[in-house]
């Protein structure tokens, strides 16, 4: 059993902690990542919906959305790694009972410098075929898109270890105890203590933080994505959500992704396709896109994953109170694709300058439950 120290543990190799141990790394910092399973981002990070966008409506997220949509986009330019990004749009669709709560929140996004447009129910029918009742209007959202979050978390990957990052795949975290002031966390292999960690576990950070002795409200909630049939439309279909029925398609290829969020779903780790899920998702669905009814289903394309989910949908990001030097990247209710870059910067931030600085993270704070001001959307 051999014993490794380092400056900081960054505990999940998906796409947040991925991107927490390049930031760290650009900072001179020596990092070493364990992750239990054998590859980065086979947890919640490969099976997301990828979707990126900026149309949220507090303005912490906001600015999260519009610090990391960009470097998604440059990320070839600069780094020479396409991460497939790809602007197809955000489309809202507004019930009128929302509509100016929406308004207010686009001229939010606008102030904040991001391209909202505003379209009536008509004009929305230019990106996809749909029902128009019962919409007083729709967004769209020419910066949002989707990444390939398998090549994003990779990309972050590779920049890193060329940095001198070590990640140590198949090592599940056993134990974690503070000891002379350096965290000492229990490996397969032996021990590593480090100055710092990052709990960037995803859906199983709670049971991190719990390993630490720390209460962490982020709790794991399966979700489902399905995958139709090849469709005959040329269109390529913006993320399309009817926030009425919380109903939510985009373009996946030749074939249209679907879904929608179970809030009756139990918390934990559930395993498998709910595939009766899949006749309350359509009948969701069909009342505004009738033609899905004569589309054909990929059962085989079809996947689940976990969201990490906190009590308003926010993440949780800085330090805990109750433990030195340990770091939460976390909660990101299905966010956390969109917003990796800035995590990885704020992540640094906090540990290097003692707080972030680019972007204030009072909302993301440890012990704000049950104050409100979320995003509840978790698509």
């Amino acid at each position: 059993m051999s014993k490794h120290t380092t400056d900081v543990a960054v505990i999940g190799a998906g796409i947040i902690g991925a991107s927490c141990a390049d930031q760290l790394s650009q900072r001179g910092l020596r990092v070493t990542v364990v992750e239990s399973l054998e590859a980065a981002a086979m947890g919640s990070t490969g099976k997301s919906a990828a979707g990126v966008r900026v149309q949220f409506t507090t303005e912490t997220n906001i600015r999260m959305s519009r610090l990391s949509l960009p470097i998604y986009r440059d990320f070839l330019e600069v780094h020479g790694i396409d991460v497939g990004y790809q602007p197809i749009g955000y489309l809202l669709l507004v019930p009128p009972d929302r509509w100016e709560a929406h308004q207010e929140s686009v001229a939010l996004q606008r102030s904040l410098g991001v391209p909202v447009e505003l379209l009536s129910p008509e004009e929305a029918t230019r990106y996809v075929e749909m029902e128009v009742d019962g919409l007083a209007g729709a967004t769209f959202g020419p910066m949002d898109g989707v990444v390939d979050p398998h090549s994003a978390a990779h990309a972050y990957v590779q920049l890193s270890r060329r940095r001198g990052v070590e990640y140590r795949f198949d090592c599940p975290v056993r134990a974690i105890t503070r000891v002379g002031g350096c965290w000492r966390l229990e490996l397969p292999d032996g021990s590593l203590e480090a100055h710092h960690v990052v709990n960037a576990a995803g859906a199983w950070s709670g049971r991190v933080a719990s390993m630490a002795g720390l209460e962490l409200p982020v709790r794991p909630m399966r979700c489902m994505i399905f995958l139709t049939s090849p469709v005959e439309d040329p269109r390529t279909y913006p993320l399309t959500i009817d926030i009425e029925s919380g109903f939510y398609l985009r373009s996946e290829g030749n074939r249209v992704l679907f879904g929608l969020t179970n809030e009756n779903e139990a918390f934990g780790f559930v395993e498998g396709m709910n595939w009766d899920w899949l006749d309350e998702t359509l009948v969701s669905g069909l009342p505004r896109f009738p033609w899905l009814e004569e589309v054909g289903l990929d059962r085989g394309g079809c996947w689940w994953g976990y969201y990490e989910v906190t009590p308003d949908h926010n993440p949780v990001i800085g330090r805990h109170p109750d433990a030195e030097n340990w770091v939460d990247a976390t909660g990101f209710s299905g966010h956390g694709i969109m917003h990796a870059p800035a995590t990885g910067l704020l992540v640094a931030e906090i540990i290097q300058d003692g707080q972030s600085r680019t972007i204030s993270t009072e909302a993301f704070r440890h012990g704000r439950f049950g104050e409100g001001g979320g995003d509840a959307n978790i698509f």
